[in-house]
This record gives C-alpha cells, structure tokens and sequence, in this order.
C-alpha cells in the first residue's frame, strides 16, 4: 500500500508520525509553503512538513497547484491519497490520480459540521459526541461518500486541544485499520444526506470577540473553550481589545452591579453578561504580558470600573 500524504498543522503531524511508525509506505508529502516564524526573523516549515524532514520523506510545499506540481505528482505511483487539514481545496485531477481513493480524514460525524472548523463547531454548540470520518473526497467540500466513521463523547471540560488531541488519538487508534479495509473491499460507501448537513466556517481573529452586553454567560464559556489558544477569547472596553486567559463563573451578589458592568471582586473581575455574570481571573492588554485580575485591580481600577 502507497501512500501520498496532504496536512499542515500539528495534529496532522502526529497522524503522518503514526502512519510512518505503522510501517505505510508513504512515497511523499504535500504541506503548506513555508510561513514566516511568529519567533522572529526567517521562515518555519509546517508541522506537517517538519515531520517528514524527521521522517525522511519527500516533501512538496506549492504556492500553486498548477501543471508544473501536476507534473511531480502525476509522476508518483500511490495507492490513496489521504488528506488530513491540508489547507488548500484540491483540483480534481488530483482526486482522480491515486490507484484506489483519496481520502479524507474529516473531524466531525459528517454531514455535520462540512467546513474547516468542525472541532470549534462541535464546542460552539455544545455538542455531547463527535468523532471523526473517513471518506471519499469529491470535488464538493466535504460532500463525498463516507467509509465509515469513529465517535467520541465530548466533556463538559473539553476544550478545542482537548477535543482535537482526543480525535487525533482516535484516528491514530483506527487509520491503518480503515486503510487496509479499505484496500481490501471490506468497507463499503455510504452516500451523505444533504439535507442533513450541516457547515462551519474558517475561524479568523475577529471570531474571538465577544460582547457582553449581547452574548449568554453559556455561549461565553463555549466560545472561551472553542477557540483557546487561537484566536482566543476577547471583548472591548474603550475601543481597546482585552483578551480572557482565565474565566469562571461567579456566584456573588448580584446587587454590586447596579451602576457598573464591571466589578473587580476578591475572586476577580466580574461581569455582566445578558443572563449572569462570570469572573474573568487573567487577562491581557495590547502588547502586554498575562497579569491576573488582582494585578489588574492594582493598576486598571478606574479604567475598568470607570
């Protein structure tokens, strides 16, 4: 069985690690071009195209999918194409090029949540299971025939690195298996029904905002699990973007909000939302460090509570 492997991010590192470690001959890898470092000056590859450096794996990384890459991959002889959050929609030639399949490694119970944030998507509706589907890739998103698929249930603590390592963990766990059945003919395919799919769009840094006045103490904790780490939660005060490192919920007197939506208190700085209240208990102003809300209290009292 030949593999030709498409991902970027990190969790598709761990899932080509896995494959590499099972012994799948993985005769190449297409990842995302490289992209200046958030560290500093130079560029760093993709976590994905770092791996098959480790791996010794022949690495492609186009700016374009145009006839000259057509050229290298046509080239290959590969059984499946498999595609774990590559980040480019691919040309249908390239779909018709493997022996067998491409497949798509897609992290949700399709045809709920097509798109490219299905693990946000799962938290933002405070879903109780998730799972991950194999499937045929058609030249619609996320719209092809389904091999089969894995669940999970999903923890009221989760949030979107819990959940995606718990995913990854699950595909790991289950790929090489598929594969062979797949190869095999020991899995059929079963057609999606699109009247019960369901989208999800890309997260950008305007996703993390959130407004107090307009937003449930629920959908604020949801959002604040759904896109830790990146974009991460925010709201405005004065035209300024203050990020949440820290939140929970507060169970004091209620009557201390009756002039300000904002209330430092000796668990935090507390908040009025359109249905309670929570306790922000770290945050970050533009260009500063993390401080905790009591370091915030000794130098941001009045611009909080003003």
């Amino acid at each position: 069985m030949k593999i030709l492997f498409a991902g970027s991010p990190k969790s598709s590192a761990k899932i080509l690690n896995s494959m590499a470690n099972a012994g799948l001959d993985i005769v190449g890898v297409i990842s995302q071009p490289d992209k200046r470092s958030r560290r500093g000056k130079g560029k760093e590859a993709s976590s994905v195209a770092a791996e098959a450096l480790k791996l010794g794996i022949p690495t492609l990384k186009p700016t374009k999918l145009d006839d000259l890459f057509k050229q290298e991959i046509t080239q290959l002889n590969f059984d499946f194409l498999v595609v774990s959050a590559y980040g480019k929609i691919l040309p249908e030639w390239m779909l018709n090029t493997p022996n067998i399949a491409p497949i798509n490694i897609h992290f949700s119970l399709l045809p709920k949540y097509r798109g490219a944030s299905p693990i946000q998507a799962s938290i933002l509706n405070n879903d109780y299971e998730t799972g991950i589907s194999i499937m045929r890739m058609s030249k619609g998103m996320d719209e092809g025939p389904v091999y089969c698929s894995h669940e999970i249930k999903i923890l009221k603590s989760d949030n979107k690195i819990d959940l995606e390592n718990k995913l990854v963990s699950l595909c790991v766990k289950n790929i090489e298996k598929d594969l062979h059945n797949i190869l095999n003919n020991k899995l059929g395919l079963e057609e999606q029904n699109n009247d019960e799919a369901s989208y999800c769009s890309k997260i950008n840094k305007l996703s993390g905002k959130t407004d107090f006045t307009k937003e449930s103490t629920k959908e604020i904790f949801q959002k604040f699990k759904a896109f830790i780490g990146w974009p991460g939660l925010y709201f405005e005060k004065n035209n300024i973007p203050i990020k949440i490192h820290g939140m929970k919920e507060y169970n004091g007197n209620k009557e201390a909000f009756k002039e300000n939506n904002f209330k430092f208190m000796s668990e935090g700085l507390a908040v009025k939302t359109i249905d309670s209240m929570i306790v922000i208990t770290h945050l970050q102003l533009p260009g500063k460090r993390v401080i905790s809300a009591t370091d915030a209290m000794n130098s941001h009292i009045e611009f909080f509570e003003k």
